[in-house]
């Protein structure tokens, strides 16, 4: 069992004030495989105040002192891929395949990309020609980053990176559920010599040291990816202090799949839902077929789904893994059971775990089909590995019934037809369109309309959220 209960702080790895571990659980087998501190008051108040007092000096250093920085971070990470994998692997049950080369992979992307954007970013630039106004950005201050469990080294990436090259300093809250590959990270930035109090780390909950981090009033910005839920709590935690907050929420994406799309559509889409066990925000967990295709897509996503393989994160495939916690498998067995209620017809899957697997956090791969738009495995989300299929008739309907949400992050369409693509694209509203399975290149912004959340990660973009924008009149 690792014993991690030390905080980063200020350049140095320090005790807790007071004892109050927390036991980290692995997924795979429901055994303890760490050992944490969570934090209290005293604990932020002592990371904040290193973040405030280092504010002054790194706030003032170069472009190219903090480019150098990170591409020694960069290195330093590709050098410990191994040992990134592994500890995202053991702490949210990440297949080791898919830990190592998507999940580790992902951050060594994201920090390569910030690179690129911050050397082309113009931190001074004249505001037009012929006007005596100069336009800078300048970093925002401190900044709270509080990062979920599903993609841990990823959201870190996100936050963490592009707040450095804005010249912020910053208090990080990973997950206290996943809390190992943060602090790994937290490892390579002291490796790579980034000024004491520059970047630090509390462990802790969304109650203690989250909401003591969005609420204090020398934190100048809170990013957060999470829960719907608490995006709200912290929002309003945030309000009494007016700081700007980033959010990257829930989402229930629609999957339009018309009758002229790829013979693999359905397959695909059903694989994509199921990937990472399906705990990922912009999953496509509904499936808008074409009534003409119906029947024969609900057989193929049956078919697909019951070809996929549940098996435990250490072993080596192309299998799926446990999902997160206790708690997430409560409540994934729960809407499972709530879909079969409602009259939802079970295709695929059901409730309970795999056969074989007595121990761990396992769903089956799971498909509803005649799922109507009102019901809870259509409306709520799920984060697990369960798909609901809707059946329409017209255009209009399938755009309709996607936008039938409380959420906007990411939503798909499968066709041959480039231009009905490009027109249904259009009228989504949600951060993201995924046409006929093409993911978003690097440095392309991520984010979510409505209550998926506000501001955008990634690129240029990303990195603006961590900056303020200065007008300077008479400059000339």
């Amino acid at each position: 069992m690792l014993d991690k209960r030390n905080f980063y702080i200020n350049g140095k790895w320090i005790p807790p004030v007071k004892p109050n571990d927390f036991e980290v659980i692995n997924p795979s087998n429901e055994e303890i495989c760490a050992t944490i501190s969570l934090g209290n008051i005293e604990d932020t108040d002592s990371a904040i105040r290193a973040a405030r007092y280092s504010f002054a000096t790194w706030s003032q250093s170069s472009k190219e002192e903090r480019i150098s920085l990170i591409q020694k971070l960069y290195e330093i990470y590709k050098s410990r891929w191994e040992e990134m994998a592994k500890s995202i692997s053991l702490e949210m049950g990440a297949p080791i395949d898919w830990a190592t080369n998507v999940q580790t992979a992902s951050g060594a992307s994201h920090i390569k990309d910030f690179i690129k954007r911050l050397k082309n970013f113009e931190f001074e630039r004249s505001f037009d020609n012929g006007s005596d106004n100069y336009i800078t950005y300048e970093p925002i201050g401190v900044c709270g980053l509080i990062t979920p469990w599903n993609w841990p080294i990823n959201q870190i990436t996100l936050k963490v990176v592009p707040a450095l090259a804005a010249g912020c300093t910053m208090v990080l809250k990973p997950s206290e559920i996943a809390p190992l590959s943060g602090m790994l990270f937290a490892e390579m930035i002291h490796d790579a010599g980034f000024p004491p109090g520059v970047f630090n780390l509390v462990n802790g909950d969304g109650a203690g040291v989250g909401t003591q981090i969005s609420g204090h009033p020398d934190v100048d910005m809170v990013s957060f990816t999470g829960s719907t839920r608490a995006g709200r709590l912290i929002t309003k935690n945030s309000a009494e202090t007016v700081k700007r907050v980033c959010l990257e929420l829930g989402g229930k994406g629609g999957n339009i799949v018309f009758a002229d799309s790829s013979p693999e559509a359905v397959r695909e889409g059903v694989r994509n839902v199921m990937s990472n066990s399906g705990q990922s925000c912009d999953a496509p967990t509904r499936m808008l077929v074409e009534k003409s295709i119906y029947e024969r897509a609900v057989k193929e996503a049956a078919d697909e789904a019951n070809k996929i393989t549940v098996d435990i994160a250490n072993k080596k495939g192309e299998h799926i893994g446990p999902v997160i916690s206790k708690n997430q498998f409560d409540k994934i067995q729960n809407l499972i059971k709530s879909g079969v209620e409602e009259g939802a017809t079970l295709v695929a899957g059901g409730p309970d775990r795999p056969e074989g697997l007595g121990r761990g956090y396992f769903v089956r791969p799971t498909i509803f089909t005649d799922v109507s738009n009102n019901m809870r495995i259509a409306k709520e989300e799920i984060f697990g590995p369960v798909l609901s299929i809707i059946p329409f008739e017209t255009e209009d309907e399938a755009i309709n019934i996607t936008n039938d949400t409380s959420y906007g992050l990411g939503n798909y369409v499968q066709t041959l037809d480039k231009e009905k693509a490009r027109r249904v694209a259009r009228k989504f509203r949600s951060g993201g369109v995924y046409i006929n399975g093409k993911s978003a290149d690097s440095g392309t912004p991520f984010g979510g309309y409505r209550q998926s959340g506000n501001g955008r990660e990634g690129g240029t973009w990303g990195l603006e959220e961590y900056l303020e924008v200065k007008t300077i009149s008479g400059w000339k």
